[in-house]
């Protein structure tokens, strides 16, 4: 998977500043391009430091606008904030869009502090998890 060095530091940062709960969201792009262009950050409507679920409302809100703008959910990401950033059963469960980039932030290291985090992308289809290389560039224009 190819990021954009801005999208990359939008979704460390969303992770580390949610910090101890989990962080969620989507990057929509133009359909079929495989470019994550736009972040969405989304609330954690669990509010939990062990799960994320995605509020329904707005998730429908969101797939009715990119549907009129022609985008599809490129990345779908969230943080695990105690935990390697390796999908969980519970995520593996989840994981619908079998087109979308599954990436995980753990903040696990140092929390919502100055540091690094790991950062890792999967495919995820019919239950089987594929780790693939992330490849940052300075823009994706």
């Amino acid at each position: 998977m190819t990021i954009a060095q801005s999208t990359y530091d939008a979704l460390v940062a969303h992770a580390k500043r949610d910090h101890p709960d989990e962080a969620c969201g989507i990057v929509a792009g133009p359909e079929g391009s495989d470019r994550a262009e736009r972040v969405v950050e989304m609330v954690n409507a669990a509010g939990s430091p062990t799960f994320y679920e995605f509020d329904s409302t707005e998730l429908l809100e969101l797939y009715k606008e990119m549907w009129d703008r022609d985008e599809e959910p490129v990345v779908i990401y969230h943080s695990h904030t105690a935990t390697e950033a390796y999908p969980s059963r519970t995520d593996i469960g989840l994981a619908s869009e079998p087109g979308a980039h599954y990436v995980l932030v753990s903040t696990r290291e140092h929390g919502n502090n100055e540091g690094p985090v790991e950062f890792r992308s999967y495919r995820i289809v019919d239950g089987t998890v594929t780790e693939e290389e992330v490849t940052v560039v300075p823009s994706l224009d």
